[in-house]
């Protein structure tokens, strides 16, 4: 997708060797007209799959997965959850998930009322690096009898084994924006 990756270049920055921040347009301040175009993006790809729900997880996906609802004729959004709460339904499925940026694994759960066998799913998330945040989504549509239909990734680090990772699974993984190397400090792109 040649307009996302022109604003990877443009206001996206590497930090070490294998992190890409894009908090200016993504994962914490937020280009509406873009995700507007990323969710077009995604409906175009995954619209023959009769997609009934879309799941994401707290907090970088939440507005991707929102935004891609709407081309799906306003399919509903669900989060996992990744804290513990007061109020958090005891009646939930739930795994872990390691997170590559924070280094460290959570528990993340659904409610059963929100998960049904059946469901065909969308996974949407906002990066794919070993893809365990992916699989434990998976984990979780498929611990309620649904169908995951697909893997949509706005950005892939394809020089990680996400995507091998979570296809072995049995699972179609679209991602918008492949990144092979950073190199220098600049994002290098795979052909989509």
């Amino acid at each position: 997708m040649k307009i996302l990756e022109e604003r990877i270049l443009k206001d996206g920055y590497v930090l070490g060797k294998d992190i890409l921040k894009v908090d200016r347009f993504l994962n914490h301040q937020v280009d509406v007209a873009l995700l507007n175009e990323i969710g077009k993006a995604f409906y175009a790809y995954f619209k023959d799959h009769g997609i009934n729900k879309i799941l994401t997880i707290e907090a970088s996906g939440i507005a991707i997965a929102a935004i891609t609802a709407q081309y799906f004729d306003n399919v509903p959004v669900v989060f996992a959850k990744k804290f513990d709460s007061v109020n958090a339904d005891p009646d939930s499925y739930e795994t872990n998930v390691y997170s590559f940026t924070k280094n460290r694994d959570y528990s993340v759960r659904v409610s059963k009322k929100f998960i049904h066998q059946g469901d065909r799913v969308l996974i949407l998330d906002d990066f794919l690096a070993q893809g365990r945040a992916a699989a434990g989504l998976i984990d979780l549509v498929r611990q309620g009898g649904g169908e995951v239909h697909g893997v949509g990734i706005v950005i892939e680090k394809s020089f990680q084994d996400g995507k091998t990772y979570v296809s072995s699974l049995g699972v179609d993984v679209h991602s918008l924006a492949r990144i092979r190397a950073f190199i220098d400090g600049t994002p290098i792109f795979e052909e989509v």
